[in-house]
């Protein structure tokens, strides 16, 4: 991570607005096509005046989709970290549309991590429960939101297969998990980071209050939210 001049980076989005950002501040793109996945390789200057090894693409909704791209792009680019950027459903009230959410602490809402959770990183003896963000990076983003002055939060972010937007549907991943954010991806990527140990950060900006019903929130412009993340994550990339 402090030899910048020869790591890579790999960005992660789910759609297309939550990348195209990133995309867009980077030199020298090239495209590489493979895996269903359209991912831009350049680089990006550093704050110290090296030039970043970046790779970003939209991976698509759900964890299947999260963690395939993950494995994909480890595998093929071998990154020094994954970072996901995007948007996610608000579930603390002492936060506000646009505010950060660094996923310090990743659950999954429907997987039995006594199973699960053997896997690495844990054990038989002792599966994990829960995945983490890498704590430099973690640190990064919360120099990079400090300097922006975006409210943020280091918190948990919950990642399952299905589309939160009723109050039921809130009461239970907030009672289940705890979590200050609710999405798609953020587990997923963790985990398979995780297998590979690679270091991973999972990066949400608040574009709703897990109130919005999906056939509407899917008419919605989440420009402006994915573009908060986004920023982040430029920044972070000139911080290294």
């Amino acid at each position: 991570m402090t030899d910048s001049t020869s790591g890579t980076i790999a960005i992660i989005g789910a759609l297309d607005e939550e990348v195209a950002l990133i995309a867009a501040a980077l030199d020298d793109v090239t495209h590489d096509h493979a895996a269903s996945l359209d991912v831009a390789r350049g680089t990006i200057a550093t704050n110290k005046g090296e030039r970043l090894a970046v790779v970003a693409t939209v991976g698509g909704m759900g964890l299947v989709a999260a963690a395939a791209t993950t494995q994909h792009l480890i595998s093929t680019y071998r990154p020094d970290a994954v970072i996901f950027s995007g948007i996610a459903g608000n579930l603390n009230r002492e936060l506000h549309i646009n505010d950060v959410v660094l996923g310090g602490t990743l659950r999954f809402l429907d997987t039995d991590m006594r199973l699960v959770g053997q896997w690495k990183p844990g054990t038989p003896d002792a599966p994990v429960e829960e995945f983490h963000s890498d704590d430099h990076l973690l640190h990064l983003a919360d120099e990079a939101l400090a300097a922006a002055g975006t409210t943020h939060i280091t918190g948990i972010i919950a990642s399952g297969n299905y589309f939160v937007d009723d109050p039921k549907k809130v009461e239970q991943v907030i009672h289940d998990t705890g979590a200050d954010a609710v999405e798609m991806e953020g587990a997923a990527v963790a985990q398979v980071a995780a297998r590979n140990d690679v270091p991973a950060l999972v990066i949400r900006a608040l574009s709703d209050n897990a109130d919005t019903d999906y056939e509407v929130f899917k008419e919605f412009d989440i420009s402006e939210y994915a573009d908060t993340a986004a920023r982040l994550v430029v920044d972070m990339l000139r911080r290294m």
